[in-house]
């Protein structure tokens, strides 16, 4: 019976207590690192958008001479309250429909038993693999042969459901458990039933993903906008910060970053309310294929 010395232990113990400092070091300074690269530029904006007059943009990391007043001369060089309501909206159109939407398509494809469901869901996976440039004219002939052209119900109709959402939430409804449904049915609660007490409430993590989704996608976008609204009284926020953008004689960078943080914060607010639901939902709608 062979003895390892007390010696070589002690030495095989360090070596391993210094192997697992190392890697722990490793992962978090690919984190900060992650965090840095990610959260660099949005805090560079916005100390970007609390310099003074007189500051020069790129002296310097910190502003010598904050001020909130260049916010102030957003809301005054453009209208800015009011491509905040067209673009809200849109947003509200866009979660709304998503989330209801979504959700009866993900039953379907999940729970409901009907002859062809599977060649449905084959053909909208098929479609995820198409990019919104490839449809984008097409989708515009139909708007506008339906007369939609310059109006936010354009702006908001290509989006109404997402084929990733249905996904998503399709994915949330076969995680429910047979039994559930089972014994909802031998309470006899019928089909609609079913999806509104048993399968909506189990899946509100996906509902949530949804509804971050469905609204930062509608705050975003940009090319679809351009492409529909001709009316400045339509334009979305996107579209009035290009507006900014191009106004702005001087281009004071200091203008465009208080126009872009500022369009950045309502989805942060709706990001840190929800944030609980959705990463419990990232997991409920994990898509299964």
């Amino acid at each position: 019976m062979s003895t390892t010395p007390a010696g070589e232990t002690d030495r095989a113990d360090r070596s391993g207590r210094a192997r697992r400092r190392l890697g722990l070091a490793a992962r978090y300074g690919t984190l900060l690192l992650m965090l840095v690269v990610m959260l660099g530029p949005i805090v560079w904006q916005f100390l970007t958008s609390i310099r003074g007059r007189t500051e020069n943009v790129y002296d310097g990391v910190l502003p010598t001479q904050p001020t909130l007043d260049n916010y102030v001369r957003v809301a005054e060089s453009f209208p800015l309250p009011q491509y905040v309501g067209n673009t809200l909206v849109v947003a509200v159109l866009a979660v709304t429909s998503n989330m209801v939407f979504a959700a009866m398509g993900g039953y379907a494809l999940s729970r409901a038993a009907w002859k062809g469901r599977e060649v449905v869901f084959t053909v909208l996976v098929a479609t995820l693999m198409f990019p919104f440039e490839s449809v984008m004219i097409s989708m515009f002939l139909t708007v506008r042969g339906m007369g939609l052209v310059d109006t936010l119900v354009g702006v908001w109709l290509p989006g109404a459901v997402s084929v990733l959402n249905i996904m998503i939430m399709r994915a949330a409804f076969l995680a429910v458990p047979k039994e559930v449904e089972e014994a909802a049915v031998l309470d006899g609660a019928g089909e609609w039933t079913r999806f509104t007490r048993v399968f909506v409430p189990s899946a509100r993590g996906a509902l949530a993903v949804v509804c971050i989704t469905s609204f930062m996608g509608a705050w975003d976008d940009f090319l679809w906008p351009l492409l529909v609204l001709t009316d400045s009284d339509h334009y979305t926020l996107q579209l009035g910060l290009k507006t900014l953008a191009g106004a702005t004689t001087v281009n004071d960078q200091r203008l465009i970053a208080a126009g872009a943080t500022a369009a950045l914060l309502p989805m942060m607010l709706l990001f840190f309310a929800l944030q609980r639901f959705f990463f419990r939902g990232v997991g409920e709608g994990a898509v299964k294929f």
